[in-house]
Order: structure tokens, then C-alpha cells, then sequence
């Protein structure tokens, strides 16, 4: 995991700093006694997140990321936000997508408090992937702020809980399957929170390819490849058929998913884990669900009750 801390209140130095750690741009003040620029950043691969306090007006002018990039703002002001034709103003509360990856933005800010959070764009087309019928091929955000008030908050809500259950947590996020989950939590918010080109419309070819064999090779793929940090489109690739293909044959013959089903299995793993552990040699519970990606603990103990009728604790406990 990496961490990144920036306390400044020379705006010439703060401009060196954003275009390094986001991308080229200028900002400037009309207040020559520009006031101090506060950055915390928290990543891993795929995904960062970034808490900003900026106690001036500042204005910006970004060259492109090239990443997708969300702002949620809690004080302050975001205004006169633009790239290609779209203007807007972000108040506390607001979630937005800045700006599609490949094209620049500009903006003023006012006194304001955000959380900046971005994640690779090739991220969406892998959470896409999960979906029934998705077409394989880059995805899009067609608006950049939430189809609703409920995706909005819903969206928050995921963001802070990548950054609170796995970027603040010490060696989690170096987790190879925690990292890898998350990442594709997140991803899976964003897909559901703003509209986006994703299609999830099944073939007739891949309705035909959705057999029993398909199955078996994605399963005898996801048995061999649970404790690595794998994708919808990975299994799909090892069963030899298009992703909407293999989605169809795990609604069709098990009516689940191959990640639901993925899940299944690194939850079985935990659980043989726990069951071979000594607690008296320091493993911990949550040290066990960490290795097979399962980064809350609350939600891991819920899980592994609802499969094996007792919290995990007991198991390790013997």
C-alpha cells in the first residue's frame, strides 16, 4: 500500500505536487496570501483515495487523467466545474464524476473539503464483465454525476468503505485478494451509480455455449485458482467462451454467479484454514479472511455463519 502526505501553503509548491500526483495542470489564486493545501493519499493497485482541504480559492485547469476520477465534497464549494461542454457546480453532499479519462477540466474551488477517489477505467470493463450479457469492450460513464439521491449516498458509502476497512488498515491492503476485491467493489459502485455504456443483452451464441462442459472447466478453474486475485473475464478465458456465455451457465445450472460462486469457495478455505489453525500461535480470524480476500470482518462472520451455523472465532478456537 501506498501513502502520501502533502502540507503546504506555497501555492507554487502545491502546484508541483497535484501535477504529480494527479496530472499536468495550473492552478492559481486571486488571494496573493493563498492560504495551506492539505493532502492525504491512501492506494493500492488499481484504486487511490484522497482526503484534500484547501483553505482559499484556488482555480484549476487539469490536462487528462486518464483514470476514472470521483469527488465527493463535504465543505465548500466546487465551481464553474467544465470539460466538453458541461458546466457545473458541486456543493457538500455532491458526487461526481470530474470528467471522462480522456479529456481535460477546469474549475475553481472555494474553501473546500473532498474526498477525491480514482481507479483505473480497464476496472469497470472487469466488474462489467460479471454482469449477465455484457458485451465485452471498454465501458463509459455517460454522466458524470449519479442517476439518483439513493446511488449518490450508496456510492459514498462504498467509497468510505474501501478507504476505512482496507486502505487505513495496516498490511490489508497488501492483501493480493483483499486488494483485488475491493478494487472491484468499488468499481461495482461506480457502475451502479451513474449511467454507463455497459450492455447486458445474451447472444444466441452464447446461450448455446452455456453448457455443462463450460461449467465444469470454470469451476475446475475457480477450485484452482481461488487464492489468487482472479475475474470474471479470467474464468471466462479458461472455460473457452465469452463472458455473457459463462454468466448464463452459472444462472442456468446453479443459479448463482461465478463470483458468488468464487466466493463460496474462498469462504470453504477460510474455514479449512480455521479449522487447522493453532490459536495459540497468534492466527486470528481476521488474519485468516484477510488471506482469502474477505475484508470486513463483520460481514466475513456473517457470511461464514449463514454457511457453517457458527461465528468463526469458534471454529478457530476448536
Amino acid at each position: 500500500m501506498e501513502t502520501l502526505l502533502f502540507d503546504s501553503d506555497d501555492l507554487g509548491l502545491t502546484e508541483a505536487f497535484l501535477s504529480r500526483a494527479y496530472a499536468g495542470m495550473r492552478i492559481g489564486s486571486s488571494d496573493p496570501r493563498a492560504g495551506r493545501a492539505r493532502i492525504r493519499r491512501a492506494a493500492m493497485p488499481s484504486v487511490s483515495v484522497d482526503e484534500l482541504d484547501l483553505d482559499f480559492e484556488m482555480s484549476y485547469s487539469v490536462t487528462p487523467l486518464g483514470r476514472i476520477c470521483l469527488c465527493l465534497v463535504h465543505e465548500g464549494t466546487i465551481q464553474d466545474h467544465a470539460f466538453d461542454g458541461v458546466k457545473d457546480t458541486f456543493g457538500p453532499g455532491d458526487v461526481v464524476s470530474l470528467a471522462p479519462p480522456e479529456l481535460p477540466y477546469s474549475g475553481r474551488i472555494r474553501n473546500a473539503r473532498y474526498t477525491i477517489a480514482m481507479l483505473d477505467t480497464d476496472l469497470l470493463a472487469q466488474v462489467a464483465a460479471g454482469a449477465p450479457g455484457h458485451r465485452p469492450g471498454p465501458v463509459r460513464l455517460t454522466g458524470h454525476r449519479p442517476h439518483s439521491p439513493a446511488a449518490a449516498r450508496q456510492l459514498r458509502q462504498t467509497v468510505g468503505y474501501v478507504r476505512d476497512h482496507v486502505l487505513t488498515a495496516p498490511g490489508l491492503a497488501d492483501q493480493p485478494l483483499v486488494a483485488s476485491t475491493a478494487a472491484q467493489h468499488l468499481a461495482a459502485g461506480v457502475l451502479a451509480a451513474f449511467p454507463n455504456t455497459a450492455s447486458t443483452d445474451p447472444t444466441a451464441t452464447d446461450r448455446n455455449d452455456a453448457r455443462p462442459t463450460t461449467l465444469r472447466r470454470a469451476l475446475a478453474y475457480i477450485d484452482d485458482h481461488a487464492g489468487e486475485p482472479i475475474t470474471v473475464a479470467d474464468i471466462a478465458a479458461a472455460a473457452h467462451v465469452t463472458v455473457r456465455a459463462l454468466q448464463y451457465a452459472f444462472r442456468r445450472h446453479l443459479d448463482t454467479t461465478p463470483l458468488a460462486h468464487l466466493r463460496r469457495v474462498r469462504l470453504a478455505h477460510a474455514h479449512d484454514d480455521l479449522r487447522a489453525a493453532d490459536p495459540l500461535d497468534g492466527t486470528t480470524v481476521t488474519e485468516v479472511a484477510a488471506r482469502w480476500g474477505f475484508f470486513h470482518a463483520g460481514r466475513f462472520a456473517g457470511l461464514y455463519r449463514s454457511a457453517y451455523g457458527h461465528p468463526p472465532h469458534r471454529t478457530l478456537a476448536g
